[in-house]
């Protein structure tokens, strides 16, 4: 008897059957310098399949060269996600699909038409490995210092940053990461950073949408001046890439500016006036599930903290290599608000009303992630009682959020409380509502309704 896989419980397991196959890669002695325990290895796997970034042994001296290629082929497959790829490579060697897994694909690369599927996962393949070829280059054109390594070694360091930025890992070969002294004022390096992981955070069909606007633009352009006339199309940018765009562009100009005020005499001292908005910018950017840090997070101002905490709940946009509750879901969270405010009974955005299931599906993502998230600050709060409740609640909404930063107690951290951040990577990448769909069997569709009523709540 064949039994149907649901697309939650099929996303769910191929990351836990990716993890285990990679813990058993990480944990071979040909894949680590010095031997590493089952628990660490675990940690490392979670860490590069949920693209978080958080380590518990250095990434630069623990593991050998085959090591870190593991690790960068564990962060490409769980950015881009193995359904993916495997969806599409068995599509391309069978010549065909089948309808059962049409309805798989379809809800992971969110195609509204059944028969786009397999072209959305081409462009998506496509996509990312043109962009992250573009950065290996341009990478190594603006890191010289390292091509005393050797044309080899410095081209897989280049490599490795594109895929583990694009992919918003946030994994490094350097022992201090992006705050290593080579590269701490290397900016042109810092800023093609900042682009590969905010193209990855912007979710693969906000980008598809974006490459069909500037291709409409173009033809725009050349009609005008070959034909004298050209074809106006509405709404060529969706709904759904306007509100993540507008979202993504505020928060990142935002936080930019609010961290430069606060830490241009702090943590930014260091550097000079283009470099501390530079330094600010990445900063900003990395919180939304990137996991690089050009600074030493530890020695921030406590409101600056607790500001990359938002941040990081907040995360990238919906489909893509990040994590967090999602820009979209933060939209809809404050416009809904608004529109309570007001007194209006529907959601309206951009002249087009919200459907309800958008709205309650928001506000689930923000109650589970919010619910997770204090369960396991209060269980690592029990096993460590040596570190503040700053620095666990960081910690914890880093992991959930796939994000990587840290104020630099990971790697003290004890058995009990990594198992709990592994779980926490794997919630946090999936998504808790995924789980529980995964998990609960799906009410049938009732004729019916009750008679409707209010409840008290202010």
């Amino acid at each position: 008897m064949k039994r149907f896989y649901n697309p939650a419980q099929l996303f769910a397991g191929s990351f836990i059957l990716l993890i285990l196959l990679g813990t058993l890669l990480l944990y071979l002695p040909m894949s680590n310098t010095v031997p590493i325990s089952w628990i660490d290895a675990l940690f490392t796997a979670t860490s590069a399949v949920c693209v978080t970034g958080l380590i518990v042994v250095d990434t630069a001296s623990a593991f050998t060269p085959l090591g870190k290629l593991i690790i960068m082929l564990l962060i490409q497959l769980g950015g881009l996600g193995i359904l993916t790829f495997a969806s599409y490579f068995a599509y391309f060697f069978k010549g065909g699909t089948s309808y059962e897994n049409q309805l798989a694909s379809k809800d992971m690369v969110n195609s509204e038409k059944l028969g786009e599927v397999f072209l959305l996962l081409k462009r998506i393949i496509l996509i990312s490995f043109s962009i992250e070829a573009a950065g290996t280059l341009l990478i190594y054109l603006c890191t010289p210092e390292f091509r005393h390594l050797g044309f080899g070694q410095h081209l897989f360091f280049c490599l490795f940053h594109s895929i583990s930025s694009f992919c918003n890992a946030g994994f490094s070969t350097l022992p201090l990461g992006l705050a290593e002294k080579s590269v701490l004022f290397n900016y042109p390096f810092q800023l093609i950073i900042i682009a590969l992981f905010i193209l990855g955070g912007l979710g693969f069909p906000i980008v598809i949408n974006l490459i069909r606007y500037l291709k409409h633009l173009i033809n725009r352009i050349i009609k005008r001046y070959t034909e004298n006339q050209f074809t106006h199309k509405p709404w060529v940018i969706n709904i759904n890439s306007k509100i993540n765009l507008i979202t993504t562009l505020s928060i990142t100009l935002f936080a930019t500016v609010l961290l430069w005020l606060f830490e241009s005499q702090g943590a930014f001292n260091e550097h000079g006036t283009f470099g501390q908005w530079v330094t600010a910018l990445f900063t900003a950017s990395t919180p939304r599930t990137a996991g690089y840090n050009s600074i030493d997070f530890a020695h921030l101002q406590v409101h600056s903290i607790l500001f990359i905490i938002f941040l990081m709940w907040i995360g990238a946009s919906p489909n893509s290599t990040g994590g967090g509750i999602k820009t979209s879901t933060f939209a809809v969270a404050v416009f809904n608000i608004l529109s309570l405010v007001r007194g209006k009974e529907r959601l309206e955005i951009f002249r087009r009303e919200i459907a309800e299931i958008t709205i309650k599906r928001a506000f689930a993502t923000m109650t589970l992630s919010l619910f997770i998230i204090g369960l396991c600050i209060l269980l690592i709060s029990v096993f460590e009682k040596e570190f503040s409740l700053l620095q666990i609640a960081f910690e914890c909404f880093s992991a959930y959020s796939t994000v990587g930063l840290t104020l630099g107690i990971t790697f003290k951290l004890s058995t009990a409380s990594k198992v709990i951040l592994i779980a926490l990577m794997f919630i946090g990448r999936v998504t808790m509502l995924s789980i529980m769909i995964a998990l609960f069997k799906k009410v049938k569709f009732t004729n019916y309704r009750y008679a409707k009523e209010e409840l008290t709540i202010n």
